[in-house]
């Protein structure tokens, strides 16, 4: 279970946790600690931020470098980025927003969370520093890549109900996709395949086997040797509508993982946007029962 964070948002950033888990005497201070388990941050930041009261234990107690490592105690501290984190010029838009949901639409190249590089511009950062809403937690998964349609709970009461919704797949996700024309093939049509891990870890692949990922695929409209594509995952792999297209051998447009991955350095290219929009959702609401519908206003 998540604990209760004794520290308030930070210009929209919550607080980080880890539980201490090694055994007592281990670590002869928590700097010690915090500086061998995080080498990404110097001691000097620790330093500060320990002065600045922002490592805390589950009971708001501040940590200072002498501190004893205790086995069993929580730590909560602030996650941040050494160096200047550079703007993603896209705004998303807010659908909708009641006593439970905020529906938005990302665009591409935003993360929904903070990730590697990825803080301040990361989509849930953007929305609690827009909204004030400090419980904000999305209840699905869009990739970076990806733009469109996601839903996020920001009453921790309900969250529950609409992630079982995701859970069970009780929703109806459609996509749209830029890929190149698929010949000879009928209308709609349905692709399973048994997708796993690939070698390098943030990459999946299809193998023979017992089929656990689905996919409907229809053609919307013909653009000129492309064709925009619905596509209506059944299942919800990592990856799944960009390894299907894939597979069946018309990658999505601009996809830079597959069928191979694109070296790339540090800086997104914004003119070539991956073709891929989670275009609507749909699901009969847990706590209404109403039929809620919620589309992207962005195009291919």
């Amino acid at each position: 279970m998540k604990p209760t964070a004794p520290l308030p948002l930070k210009d929209g950033v919550a607080p980080s946790y880890l539980w201490l888990q090694d055994a007592a005497g281990s670590w002869s201070n928590m700097l010690d600690f915090l500086v061998a388990r995080f080498p990404g941050v110097t001691e000097e930041a620790w330093r500060l931020r320990m002065a600045r009261g922002e490592v805390v234990n589950q009971d708001g107690v501040a940590l200072a470098p002498d501190s004893p490592y205790r086995r069993g105690d929580c730590i909560f501290y602030y996650r941040d980025l050494e160096g200047s984190e550079a703007p993603i010029p896209f705004t998303e838009q807010i659908l909708h927003q009641d006593a439970h949901l905020l529906v938005v639409d990302k665009p591409h190249f935003v993360p929904v969370i903070p990730t590697g590089r990825f803080l301040h511009e990361s989509l849930l950062v953007r929305l609690k520093k827009k909204t004030g809403l400090a419980d904000l937690t999305p209840i699905h998964r869009l990739d970076r890549e990806t733009a469109g349609v996601i839903i996020f709970s920001h009453n921790p009461a309900s969250r529950g109900a609409y992630q079982a919704m995701f859970q069970q797949r009780t929703m109806d996700k459609t996509y749209e996709a830029l890929a190149g024309m698929l010949e000879g093939r009928s209308f709609p049509f349905v692709h399973r395949s048994r997708m796993v891990d690939a070698d390098k870890f943030f990459l999946m692949r299809e193998e023979e086997g017992e089929p656990n990922s689905e996919t409907h695929v229809d053609l919307i409209e013909r653009r000129g040797v492309l064709g925009l594509y619905r596509l209506n995952p059944v299942t919800g792999r990592k990856h799944q509508l960009r390894v299907h297209m894939a597979a069946l051998g018309v990658p999505i447009v601009n996809d830079n993982f597959y069928p191979h991955v694109v070296p790339a350095g540090m800086a997104d290219d914004y003119d070539a946007p991956l073709k891929l929009l989670a275009r609507s959702i749909a699901f009969t609401d847990p706590l209404s029962g109403d039929v809620r519908y919620f589309e992207s206003l962005r195009t291919l």
